[in-house]
């Protein structure tokens, strides 16, 4: 059952009538409001409405703050898997590795617009060497398929970037039958990670860098719900599985760090890119006129050889100390735990 197919059959139909009964600038000034003075009543209505909004403001603001970051380290001999590739931060970073001479797999679920993408970054990129791969983070099947195939075809691996996410979407589940911006954004990494870190550590010095967002620091993580099949909510379900996100490279930087394998969570800031398709009136055009167009990839701070701040989460090519449940070990302990529970692995 591809991921497409199950979110379009459990997607209810939307309409703008609901939306439009809350004024686009009434929500907009309500959340502003009480995301910046934590006037009890609005932070509670912007949580419960309009999660999402809150952390695009505070992105906006920050990602004007911070100076953009560049890098022309080589990285020749290299070899890179960036999920999600096809399109937006993953296809930029891809072409940005290509051009640096790394070997660049793309890992999509399309397939046609993987191949696409491909085909893309060769015509931009003088002699990239890129190839598309199937990978659907929905269904663990597929991901297996998916490691099996790198481990036949790949003598080494340095950087896997965990970029590919859904966000916002309505209530569906993956193939394995977990909540599906859990299960895509965080269970689907996990499962990809704990495959090819054999690789990873047999090719050291590397890199497992996944990307967050600033909606982590509003996330909880719901141990006796992780379905979120009770009280679901889109934006509560993304903002856990970006504070997942969070957790999950904070205790792997633990447990990796002396095998040679370094790993950071990035917060790409606010760009406008794909994972907001789901988003319907009037949220798509708040989260256009706060979010910048997609200029450059921001996780390629962490592929330059400095490793002075392992597992401290990343916000717009500057280190951030991140909240405090992203800095809680034994939330992060426990939610390792439940997710190998839920995966039926053992990763000690």
């Amino acid at each position: 059952m591809p991921l497409s197919s199950g979110i379009q059959r459990n997607q209810p139909d939307i309409g703008r009538d609901e939306e439009k009964r809350i004024p686009e600038s009434f929500v907009f000034k309500l959340a502003v409001v009480g995301h910046i003075f934590q006037v009890p009543p609005l932070t509670r209505l912007f949580q419960e409405k309009k999660t999402l909004l809150a952390s695009l403001c505070c992105g906006f603001v920050l990602s004007l703050l911070i100076p953009k970051w560049s890098s022309d380290v080589r990285l020749d001999g290299k070899t890179a898997i960036v999920t999600g590739a096809n399109t937006g931060i993953g296809k930029e970073t891809a072409k940005d590795l290509a051009a640096r001479g790394a070997r660049v797999i793309l890992a999509c679920r399309d397939m046609a617009k993987g191949e696409q993408a491909a085909r893309d970054i060769m015509r931009e990129v003088s002699c990239a060497k890129v190839v598309a791969r199937h990978l659907d983070l929905a269904d663990t099947k597929s991901i297996c398929q998916f490691a099996e195939n790198i481990y036949n075809t790949e003598k080494a691996l340095h950087y896997l970037i965990n970029n590919a996410g859904v966000a916002l979407c309505a209530f569906a589940t993956t193939v394995d039958g977990f909540e599906t911006q859990f299960g895509v954004n965080h269970l689907g990494h996990f499962f990809l990670t704990f495959l090819l870190l054999d690789l990873l550590k047999h090719s050291a010095p590397s890199r497992v860098i996944t990307l967050s967002s600033i909606a982590h620091i509003m996330g909880r993580i719901q141990f006796d719900d992780l379905a979120v099949e009770n009280n679901y909510h889109p934006a509560r379900a993304y903002a856990q599985s970006k504070l997942a996100n969070v957790l999950f490279t904070r205790e792997l930087a633990k447990r990796t760090e002396a095998l040679g394998v370094t790993a950071y969570s990035v917060d790409p800031g606010t760009v406008n890119t794909e994972i907001t398709r789901h988003i319907g009136w009037p949220m798509a055009e708040i989260i256009q006129m706060f979010s910048v167009s997609l200029r450059g990839p921001p996780v390629l701070l962490h592929l330059n050889g400095s490793h002075q701040c392992l597992a401290s989460p990343c916000r717009d090519c500057a280190y951030s100390k991140g909240c405090r449940a992203g800095r809680d070990d034994g939330t992060a302990l426990k939610l390792w735990a439940a997710s190998c529970h839920l995966l039926g692995i053992r990763w000690r």
